[in-house]
């Protein structure tokens, strides 16, 4: 099916459109309702599949093996921080999975009772996922090696019965050890976890944890497994905690029948992978990427997911991806803008990238933040494969928009991640909340209702959903990110929305002074954000980091940083200060730490987030970006 015609059938017609694509999953009772909007918790907001019957580890599992095709190999584990590969089969996962299910099962876990996992990126990860939905119980996985009083609001919030978890995550230069921050969590939590399972690595043994915490090998080794227990596609598959505004953590709450419809349509129509084929999501399973692009929607369709404990670059070198591409014979590769950077960085010319055979790879994926238009060339020029930008959020689960390659070969335009997938009706607001035409830029709304696959609700937290999702518009999700769309219906992200600056009464975006910088060729990545000025309001300030063995002088490369800025975004940006530095603040999953360095520029004493990936760079910008 093209995808005007799918797009537009999804919008025209949602009832009979979705069912079509309910197809491609197991029902135990088939849903005969479609789209529900009598949800009286959310008058505007649906309820999908009401009355269908499922189980996600049995479509991601069970009938793959069912099928014949057992013998494939469902995961890859690739470490190179342990020098070792590990390949499972759907044989072998349906046994690891149903054991450790009943491992949960004797604990006394059931269908609707929670179960936080904390732990690295091992093929036990995705087992103690799987084992989860398996018996209805909702998993809640926390970011190995997050701090423990970050871990603590989790365990109080979800209210975990059991806490899964691993010994310790592995770092290029370091071990990270898991057990002192259960320790410490555990004191900090006024909810008590009735169980610890814990997995002991070989590269370090943790301490008891609770007294009475109950090991991973010898539990498996006496298990009996249990059987996949039909839920209703309404119930909650999972609570994955994302960023919030207030002290106490938000999760995003993932139903099971839309998730499993959603995720198996993007998988084939905008990834293009087929069962059988080799897929690399290079993220985390903490982040909502690995959840849905690294184990349930490669497993929904019956494909080999590769599971990499590794960095883009370090682990030895810039080559480490090109090496796991050629080694696994990879067909897509999905990951951030920040890798591909840190990649370019240390690579400038992409001489590492041809002495791996990569002939097998596709395609590459992009999301997680803005691609710049220079990271987008080096890739597309040095790969010789589309390069494919895509944008989603947390909340949404699978992209809003991106370029669907396994439904139509629709062009690529450098900036942009093209079109409005699926059920996502994208508008372009203006504060107001009127709708604003081509080449406008505004808030990006999406008008409800939403398509299977986002999320259903917040965890505990109902009228928080509705507060800080559709309050802002009448009948719509604010996504909180603003950009604008072109006549051919492509849209442009151009960072959140807080990312908007007001110079002398001009709003500009940063994003687009981001893109004049990276163009640069001797800058590697950037940043710009606004800091306070007396006369004009805000005005933009940046910070690059150099390409590998650039030697180009700071006062010439300001001088023709800022003469770009002026030639391409105009006088009005008002941009004269800009800096060079060895590296950027983020997340582990990439993000550049922008809010942080702006309460650094203006004053403020911003919260380090629990999610920074080294403390010490945003610590090393201080002195720099003090007023």
């Amino acid at each position: 099916m093209p995808y005007r015609d799918a797009y537009r059938r999804s919008l025209t017609e949602p009832d009979a459109f979705w069912a079509e694509q309910a197809q491609a999953i197991e029902w135990t009772l088939s849903p005969t309702v479609v789209l529900d909007r009598d949800d009286q918790r959310f008058p505007q907001f649906p309820r999908w599949f009401r009355d269908g019957v499922m189980n996600t580890c049995e479509n991601a599992v069970d009938r793959h093996v069912r099928a014949g095709r057992g013998q494939q190999v469902a995961i890859i584990h690739d470490s190179p921080l342990t020098g070792a590969v590990t390949r499972v089969t759907y044989d072998e996962l349906l046994d690891q999975v149903g054991r450790f299910a009943g491992v949960l099962r004797d604990l006394g876990v059931g269908a609707g009772d929670r179960v936080l996992v904390y732990m690295p990126m091992i093929p036990q990860t995705v087992v103690a996922m799987l084992a989860c939905a398996r018996i209805g119980a909702v998993h809640c996985v926390v970011f190995g090696g997050f701090a423990a009083p970050e871990l603590a609001s989790r365990i109080d919030d979800a209210q975990p019965r059991v806490v899964v978890a691993a010994s310790c995550g592995i770092e290029p230069a370091r071990l990270v050890p898991y057990a002192p921050a259960l320790v410490e969590a555990f004191a900090l939590c006024a909810h008590r976890p009735a169980h610890l399972v814990m997995l002991q690595r070989p590269q370090l043994a943790a301490a008891e944890v609770t007294g009475h915490d109950l090991d991973w090998d010898a539990a498996m080794a006496g298990a009996t497994a249990a059987g996949c227990v039909p839920v209703s596609a309404e119930d909650p598959l999972y609570v994955l905690y994302t960023s919030g505004t207030t002290g106490r953590p938000k999760g995003v709450v993932r139903d099971n029948g839309g998730h499993a419809v959603a995720l198996a349509w993007s998988m084939r129509s905008i990834y293009g992978i087929e069962p059988g084929q080799v897929w690399w999501a290079a993220s985390d399973v903490g982040w909502v990427v690995g959840h849905s692009y690294i184990v349930y929607a490669p497993l929904l369709v019956g494909a080999t997911t590769v599971l990499y404990e590794g960095k883009p670059v370090g682990t030895p070198d810039a080559g480490a991806f090109w090496r796991v591409v050629a080694d696994h014979s990879v067909r897509a590769l999905f990951t951030a803008p920040t890798a591909i950077r840190a990649i370019k960085r240390d690579d400038p010319t992409g001489a590492l990238i041809g002495q791996h055979d990569t002939s097998s790879l596709r395609a590459l994926f992009l999301a997680g933040e803005r691609l710049d238009p220079d990271t987008y060339r080096w890739a597309s020029d040095r790969l010789a494969v589309p390069v494919v930008d895509n944008w989603w959020q947390t909340e949404t689960g699978w992209p809003i928009c991106a370029n669907p390659r396994g439904l139509d070969d629709l062009p690529i335009k450098p900036g942009s991640p093209s079109v409005p997938m699926p059920g996502f009706d994208v508008c372009i607001l203006d504060e107001t909340g009127a709708e604003l035409g081509a080449g406008a830029e505004g808030a990006i709304a999406l008008r409800l209702p939403l398509p299977p696959g986002t999320l259903s609700t917040l965890w505990r937290g109902d009228q928080r959903y509705v507060e800080d999702y559709l309050s802002t518009f009448d009948g719509f999700y604010a996504s909180g990110d603003g950009g604008w769309r072109d006549d051919d219906g492509y849209l442009y992200v151009m960072g959140r929305t807080d990312d908007v600056i007001n110079v002398a009464g001009h709003r500009l975006s940063t994003g687009a002074i981001e893109a004049v910088l990276a163009s640069h060729p001797a800058v590697a990545e950037c940043a710009v954000i606004g800091v306070h000025d007396t006369l004009k309001g805000q005005l933009p300030r940046g910070l690059v980091v150099l390409k590998a063995g650039e030697q180009i002088p700071a006062e010439q490369l300001q001088r023709e940083l800022v003469a770009l800025v002026r030639e391409q975004i105009g006088p009005v940006a008002a941009f004269s200060h800009v800096d060079v530095v060895p590296a950027l603040p983020k997340t582990r999953s990439g993000k550049i730490l922008r809010k942080s360095m702006r309460g650094l520029a203006d004053g403020r004493d911003e919260p380090v987030p629990a999610t920074i990936e080294d403390p010490a760079v945003l610590e090393s910008l201080r002195p720099l970006l003090r007023p």
